[in-house]
């Protein structure tokens, strides 16, 4: 199977702070308005510097500043600094900052922690490629890299109460009840998600897609705060949104809505969201940036270990976290999802969110095909008036921001099992739940046989 190269060379580069201008859509990430931006340092800030443990290297800094969004694909972070693992590996300075929207968090991420921003953390994709060629910052490049996976599944699509009973399910059974909206209801079908051409909307698009819905055409699909997606399923006026835990159950507990389908059932065990890194810092500081790779993976299997559930939520649902009742974390952590609409509950472990493998193999790694799939999306749907202009340049943005390199080397010196290890870059042909594949090695081939796209 052909490989993806790899960047083994420093690359250094140079970055024009400055304040960019904000989003032209007001983005409150996933769980509605959480609380204003708060940041949790480590109870062990003060402590000297020690060793990183499975080298016997100090790191060359203590200190880094790690956003992320009150959702479940941020736990591995979470965990890392209230476990004590980014401690384990010298990093004793870790910060943890709650950002009040996508769009914050890559405003944050540009002006970085110097100057009251932050120097990386939890990531959409392809947000990193995106930041590194300007494209969603105004023009303003700045390099990160992509170092692993946080989370795989833990997604959904959410329907509206007034929408039960017309076979707006996993596969929908009449598409001419969404395309005929307007005719009947005034209005299109109208559907959200929370940051545009990024992960949930990409979920949503393709689900529509799947079942010959226009995404672009025959509704409207708008990128919406949380709550008020939710507020408008209340009220009727938003009929679907793309969605994450602990949303689903919300939804359900609520009687807002029901689950149309899981991302698991859509594609098991895909990519959802990275963990990534200014590249300046990364370059200036690759033995910290091993050291956080390992505090991170340590908590990715501390994670999946169902014994540390229930201890997982306990942290994950505190104030300075998600802010969200025990019971509401609860389910989708023990892969429970009452999806309502007369469908089947789901009842299994390996269903909800998992960090660091799955039936597949390793969640945590970052596959460059995972990106080049990300990359391959953006094109189809023409996102950004092309400027990832066709699968060449895609894969040289995939080299240029991926480094599973140092998630490997990072791996093998914390001594993580050899099979735990991926040998290769690309995870291989993947299968949707229409049937459709993609194959790393011929992506030409998947969006030539994708019946709805721009390109």
């Amino acid at each position: 199977m052909a490989q993806f190269s790899t960047p083994y060379s420093r690359r250094k580069f140079l970055l024009t702070t400055g304040a960019v201008a904000a989003s032209s859509v007001l983005l409150k990430g996933c769980l509605g308005n959480p609380p204003e931006e708060t940041t949790t340092t480590s109870s062990n800030s003060t402590s000297p510097a020690t060793v990183n443990s499975g080298t016997g290297e100090t790191p060359e800094v203590t200190k880094i500043k790690l956003g992320f969004i009150p959702i479940v694909e941020a736990a591995p972070i979470i965990i890392a600094k209230e476990k004590g693992f980014f401690t384990k590996y010298g990093m004793t300075e870790v910060e943890v900052s709650k950002q009040a929207n996508w769009a914050s968090a890559r405003d944050n991420v540009v002006i970085g922690s110097a100057n009251g921003g932050i120097d990386g953390g939890q990531w959409q994709m392809p947000m990193p490629h995106m930041i590194t060629e300007g494209i969603i910052t105004n023009g303003t490049k700045v390099p990160m890299y992509v170092l692993a996976q946080l989370i795989t599944q833990g997604n959904g699509i959410a329907i509206s109460g007034k929408n039960a009973g017309k076979g707006v399910n996993l596969k929908i059974a009449d598409p001419d009840y969404i395309k005929a909206f307007e005719k009947t209801e005034g209005r299109k079908f109208k559907a959200a998600h929370t940051f545009p051409n990024a992960n949930q909307d990409f979920w949503i698009r393709y689900w529509f897609a799947a079942s010959g819905i226009d995404p672009d055409k025959d509704i409207d699909l708008l990128a919406i705060p949380s709550a008020e997606t939710v507020q408008g399923m209340k009220t009727g006026t938003t009929d679907a949104f793309s969605t994450g835990d602990p949303w689903p159950y919300r939804i359900i507990a609520d009687k807002i809505g029901y689950m149309s389908a899981l991302t698991h059932q859509m594609w098991k065990f895909h990519p959802e969201e990275y963990l990534a890194i200014r590249a300046d810092w990364v370059d200036k500081n690759p033995k910290a940036t091993k050291a956080v790779l390992k505090g991170i993976m340590e908590a990715q299997q501390w994670c999946d270990d169902p014994a540390n559930r229930k201890e997982l939520i306990q942290i994950c649902s505190g104030r300075n976290y998600f802010n969200v009742p025990v019971n509401i974390l609860t389910p989708p952590y023990e892969g429970k999802y009452s999806l309502g609409d007369g469908q089947p509950d789901v009842n299994d472990f390996k269903a909800g969110p998992l960090y660091w493998k799955d039936d597949i193999g390793s969640v945590s790694y970052p596959y460059k095909s995972h990106d080049l799939w990300f990359l391959t999306e953006t094109i189809r749907w023409n996102f950004h008036k092309g400027a990832i202009k066709d699968i060449d340049t895609a894969r040289k943005l995939v080299d240029k921001v991926n480094r599973e390199d140092l998630w490997r080397e990072a791996a093998k010196e914390a001594g993580f099992a050899a099979a735990d290890i991926p040998t290769a870059t690309s995870r291989g042909v993947e299968k949707f739940f229409d049937g459709v594949t993609f194959d790393p090695e011929k992506p030409e081939a998947y969006l030539s046989s994708l019946k709805i796209k721009r390109v």
